[in-house]
This record gives C-alpha cells, structure tokens and sequence, in this order.
C-alpha cells in the first residue's frame, strides 16, 4: 500500500531528509518546511519504505500537497 505525505501547512520545502529506497520508521522527520521564519517538521505517518520525493528543496507548496510516498 502506498501512503502519501502531504504539506500541513502552505511554505517551503527548506530540506528533504530522505531518500528514495530510504526505510523510516513512524515518527521519523521525512523533510522540513518553513513558513513564515518556522521550521516544520513533516513527520512519517507510519514506518515504511520512500518510494517517491515529487517535491525538491526550494519548491513552494500549497498545504496538502504531497511530499513524500511510502509503501508501508
């Protein structure tokens, strides 16, 4: 099953922190988005495997768009 990660929030993606081929585990911090001067973590919703990064650092994001895809 795949899982996808979205923004929470409208910003930056300022860092991804994984790669595709990449175990994580719930919790983990997949990237980092800034809004307004915050750094944001996004979070794994559970563990898997990334399978896709369809954002790059510096893209500009609307809340709810996907960062990241797990196959949990």
């Amino acid at each position: 099953m795949i899982v996808q990660v979205s923004a929470d929030l409208t910003g930056t993606v300022w860092k991804i922190m994984v790669n595709i081929g990449d175990q994580v585990a719930e919790g983990d911090a997949l990237a980092i988005m800034e809004s307004m001067k915050m750094e944001i973590p996004v979070m794994a919703p559970e563990a898997g495997e990334v399978v896709e990064i369809p954002v790059q650092e510096g893209d500009v994001v609307q809340e709810g768009t996907p960062v990241v895809r797990l196959k949990v």
